[in-house]
């Protein structure tokens, strides 16, 4: 990951800019540049992935335009040979250089041509504006403010914007700013033409789209590492990715010291594919201490969000302590497409292509914030094949009716496209389990009770009334928020609220986001 900021105001503080930016110098620690463009300032702190030597340094500079961007851009090596065949040349390796004499080219069309994840800013010196962009999924973080004098300020990261702007908000997945607008220029949910093939038919275009998507992500100049849980997802990315590189891949596992659930089908894996293995376990003692630092790091006062973070975070720690790894594929977006436990719930079809529709326009909120701060906040790069633009197009174009769980088995369609030899047969029909719950029970257990123990009834009662927004209905959820507005006072508004199933479906009134009080839960946590 890298670090971006914008200022756009000619009269900006150069010294209150870099007091912003320095706190997210984690997401870049290689190097930093800051630029003042004559019209406000930009700044970049690199993680260097592609392009590893100082000409892939940024902002990318072009006539009296400047760039600065967060993203890795998948095809960029086809598209500067044509560029370079139009009389364009280049210094760097990196993939971002060919931004400015692609916009030269495409103007603002050129955001709905990437094959990206990316967040951008650019400084247009001809007609002397800025322009932010930000891919489709909202892979790569983004945020905005307005400043005292009404000026605009994009950033990485709330904390860049916090000391700047009384209110920061996500910048809008599939939008770019001009002209003091957003405009869409891609939204994924939109179905064009809704795919009714065969099941197998249907289940080799899964299989192919998401083999791409994974050979896509694993170009990189610096090292690669692999996140396995040894669900369903996190394996089909490791065993896709060894697969492709035909050598054993480093993979990185973490539970609890107790109850880990998934620890065990992360060992199966990793031993079915030969993989260089290693086993992070954590304690209770772990989960409190870090918990604070989690907060301040994602951002966020979601239950689930925070949970599942935890693991994550401590795991991303050990590696980048302990490893020379720049990037981690993971095995985030799955269940937005393919459906969680409580869709099983989903009265219809139409229903369930709603709430898959609804959770992909939030994902940059929730799983994907997650990955992101917990990967980044650790000096390394997250990349998502479930992600792949691509993938996420055919797999919502699938007719809903065949995503419904209509096999006795969730997910099936995901499944069966990778019967085989990629995985063990139990691992590839392995019941889902929440990631926080599978680094083990006992994880959300001690939090819920920790929280038990910092708050009486009353003052549950009372802290929780001065909500308006997205108020606390448990201790639990009352700790978060409390700790959320430590670092991010009155800022509440950057997340849609709490991420929980669809209470309007019968059997998903529940008041926990754990998979683990609905009724189908089954063998998920065994």
């Amino acid at each position: 990951m890298c670090s971006i900021m914008g200022y756009c105001r000619k009269e900006a503080s150069l010294k209150a800019f870099e007091e912003a930016f320095a706190k997210t110098k984690s997401r870049g620690p290689d190097d930093t540049r800051i630029l003042d463009t004559g019209e406000g300032i930009l700044g970049f702190h690199r993680l260097a992935i592609m392009g590893l030597d100082e000409r892939g340094m940024q902002p990318f500079i072009k006539d009296d335009s400047m760039v600065v961007c967060n993203g890795e851009i998948y095809g960029f090596r086809s598209l500067r040979k044509q560029l370079e065949e139009k009389g364009y040349s280049f210094i760097s390796d990196s993939d971002c250089e060919i931004l400015l004499p692609l916009y030269e080219e495409l103007g603002t069309a050129m955001f709905a041509q990437l094959d990206a994840e990316f967040a951008l800013i650019l400084y247009d010196g001809k007609k002397y504006q800025f322009i932010a962009a930000r891919d489709p999924i909202g892979i790569r973080p983004l945020y905005y403010g307005y400043d005292q004098k009404g000026s605009i300020v994009f950033a990485s990261e709330p904390k860049n914007l916090t000391s700047l702007c009384e209110k920061v908000y996500p910048f809008p997945p599939g939008h770019y700013y001009a002209d003091g607008e957003f405009h869409c220029y891609r939204d994924m949910t939109k179905v064009s033409r809704v795919h009714k093939e065969d099941l197998d038919t249907v289940c080799e275009e899964i299989h192919a789209r998401l083999v791409d998507g994974v050979a896509k992500r694993l170009d990189a100049d610096a090292p690669l590492g692999f996140l396995l849980s040894g669900g369903l997802d996190s394996s089909l990315v490791c065993a896709i990715s060894a697969k492709l590189l035909k050598k054993p891949i480093p993979t990185f596992a973490i539970g609890m010291a107790t109850d880990a659930i998934d620890l065990k089908y992360a060992r199966e894996v990793a031993e079915y594919l030969h993989s260089d293995h290693h086993e992070v376990i954590i304690t209770k003692e772990d989960v409190i201490h870090a918990l604070p630092e989690v907060v301040k790091t994602l951002a966020t006062y979601d239950i689930t969000t925070i949970r599942a973070s935890i693991g994550m975070y401590l795991l991303c720690k050990w590696i980048h302590e302990n490893t020379d790894i720049r990037v981690l594929m993971t095995g985030e977006i799955s269940d937005e497409l393919f459906g969680y436990k409580y869709t099983d719930f989903a009265p219809n079809a139409e229903a369930f292509q709603k709430e898959s529709e609804k959770r992909i326009r939030e994902l940059h909120m929730y799983d994907v914030l997650r990955a992101d701060r917990c990967i980044s906040v650790n000096s390394m790069e997250a990349r998502v094949p479930f992600g792949d633009l691509a993938f996420v197009e055919y797999v919502m174009s699938i007719d809903p009716e065949k995503k419904l769980n209509r096999y006795g088995k969730g997910k099936y369609l995901l499944r069966h496209a990778f019967e085989g030899d990629y995985l063990p047969q139990n691992i590839l029909m392995r019941e889902k389990a929440a990631f926080s719950d599978a680094v083990g029970h006992s994880l959300r257990d001690e939090l819920q009770l920790y929280a038990e123990k910092y708050y009486t009834d009353q003052e549950f009662k009372e802290k929780s009334e001065k909500y308006d927004f997205a108020k606390p209905f448990s201790k639990e959820s009352l700790l978060y928020r409390e700790l959320f507005e430590s670092f991010y006072p009155n800022q509440a508004q950057m997340v849609a609220g709490f991420w929980m199933p669809n209470r309007e479906w019968e059997g998903c009134d529940v008041n926990d986001p754990s998979a683990r009080v609905l009724s189908n839960y089954g063998d998920s946590g065994c």
